[in-house]
């Protein structure tokens, strides 16, 4: 996926270099935002890149975090989620699947703290069933992945296979 101009400008803004992979993970988090972890961009990107090693997933993350252009969506103790949205925005995690969706946070800027405060960044998380789990009537049990993310299981095989393959 070839990135908007204005975006390779502000990697460039930050010393960042414009990279293949760089590149392919940003393209990735645009196209399919389903706040993805490392792992699971990993397997995509082996799809198109059979040479990319997770560790350069990591590093191109840190980078396009870095530089603001993706932010970290922590989940409890769960891997972290990316996210290129950049617009303000809240998420919303289901309970029972595990899907973790943008939602739109209207906000007046007006908070119920003492003046001396100063705040810089607010994160808002919004928990509960999604419309899918909701209308299955689907327990709460949050060892569930997505089901638009592969589940923890098939990561592991693959990685496995992958690292047989590599060896």
């Amino acid at each position: 996926m070839k990135l908007p101009s204005e975006l390779t400008q502000q990697l460039a803004a930050n010393g960042i270099r414009l990279t293949k992979q760089r590149e392919e993970v940003f393209g990735m988090l645009l196209q399919k935002r389903n706040h993805p972890t490392a792992a699971e961009l990993f397997l995509r990107a082996k799809k198109h890149m059979p040479s990319i090693s997770l560790a350069t997933i990591y590093n191109c993350l840190d980078a396009l975090v870095d530089c603001d252009l993706v932010k970290q969506v922590h989940a409890d103790r769960a891997a972290t989620r990316y996210c290129a949205n950049l617009k303000d925005h809240s998420h919303f995690h289901c309970e029972s699947c595990g899907a973790i969706t943008d939602v739109e946070t209207p906000f007046d800027g007006a908070w119920n703290l003492l003046p001396e405060y100063a705040v810089y960044h607010a994160e808002v998380s919004l928990r509960g069933l999604c419309p899918k789990c909701s209308a299955e009537n689907k327990p709460v049990t949050t060892n569930q992945s997505a089901t638009d993310v592969l589940p923890k299981s098939e990561i592991a095989t693959q990685l496995s296979k992958l690292k047989t393959q590599n060896s």
